[in-house]
């Protein structure tokens, strides 16, 4: 760490760093980007240059052996992720990766292995747990003011961007569709806000215009808990006028949480119970800005990170057991993890 602050080596010249993570980086007063790996060096450079990040490089291994790099982002495409972490690990740096962990259960569990030996901090960059709602959500879910609860609902989807259009929509080898892009999201909010495991799933998939005949745009899931409650997830990329939103019904309460499932600090929040309804007061952050600080902080000992690596594998399974149901028209029992 120098100054100060914790120096981040970027890995993949990525949008996601470009529009979201280096300006969460610069503005959370604990972190900095020092440098960033792409396998194109020309193009690593130009990125570098027009994001102010001081080198490039087009070795992972000369970046990682970088003195000045704490840790590291990964935002490669999810077919690399299993590979650069344990080189990470192998480093010695810390890291954070984005999700889907991996390809595979096995994959991700092997990332978590290896960052554990390495005495490394190993996060899953799910944004969704850093915001005011489900924050809000989880503590009122924690203190028992719904009740036993019945039924969860989660939708999540919209248009996605042009420039998001490549290989999403048409690349299984990277991990494209609606399911490892979106589902993972909302089976880690559901774990955040229940503080319980989905251990069964079915799902249907379609493509409505986006897709293609491998890869799907629109996915509805249905599952259920250890704990018995009952849920329902809708995943899409081509609905322009959706609103993301939330739903936990409980035996005493329900809670209605809106446009909350973007990357943008919004969205509002509704208790409803035998005294009425009402809306729960929030403070929003940034929600990439409280990931990295939660990050740095667990790297320096000071406490844990917003989501570990545990749990970017236990959301890897329920999105790949949704993919088994949506094949196989069956459903399917999420593997345990860890």
């Amino acid at each position: 760490m120098r100054d100060g602050r914790f120096g981040f080596g970027l890995i993949g010249a990525s949008t996601i760093s470009r529009e979201r993570m280096i300006g969460a980086m610069n503005e959370s007063g604990v972190a900095l980007p020092v440098a960033v790996y792409s396998r194109d060096m020309a193009r690593g450079r130009a990125f570098a240059d027009e994001m102010g990040i001081p080198k490039a490089y087009d070795r992972l291994d000369a970046m990682l052996a970088d003195p000045a790099i704490d840790g590291v982002y990964v935002a490669s495409t999810n077919e690399r992720h299993h590979r650069e972490v344990l080189a990470c690990a192998a480093a010695g740096k810390h890291v954070l990766c984005d999700k889907p962990l991996a390809m595979s259960v096995e994959e991700a569990q092997d990332m978590v292995r290896a960052c554990r030996e390495a005495g490394v901090v190993f996060g899953t960059n799910h944004h969704m747990r850093c915001g005011a709602h489900h924050i809000a959500m989880r503590d009122i879910v924690r203190e028992g003011k719904l009740g036993e609860l019945v039924a969860i609902r989660v939708v999540h989807g919209a248009l996605l961007p042009a420039h998001l259009q490549t290989w999403r929509i048409n690349d299984p080898s990277a991990g494209a569709g609606a399911i490892m892009d979106l589902a993972v999201h909302d089976a880690d909010i559901v774990r955040f806000l229940t503080g319980d495991e989905i251990v069964e799933v079915g799902a249907m998939s379609a493509n409505s215009g986006m897709g293609t005949d491998k890869v799907e745009d629109t996915a509805l899931g249905i599952f259920r808990t250890e704990r018995g409650t009952l849920g329902h997830i809708h995943n899409v990329f081509n609905t322009p006028f959706n609103r993301g939103s939330i739903e936990i019904h409980g035996t005493r309460g329900s809670l209605y949480a809106q446009d909350n499932m973007g990357q943008s600090p919004a969205g509002t929040l509704r208790l409803r119970d035998a005294d009425g309804e009402r809306e729960v007061p929030l403070v929003h952050e940034e929600l990439y800005g409280r990931m990295i600080k939660s990050f740095v902080a667990a790297a320096r000992g000071e406490g844990e990170v917003a989501c570990s690596g545990e749990d970017g594998a236990r959301s890897l399974a329920v999105a790949l057991a949704m993919l088994e149901s949506a094949g196989s028209k069956k459903m399917v029992a999420v593997p345990k993890v860890g």
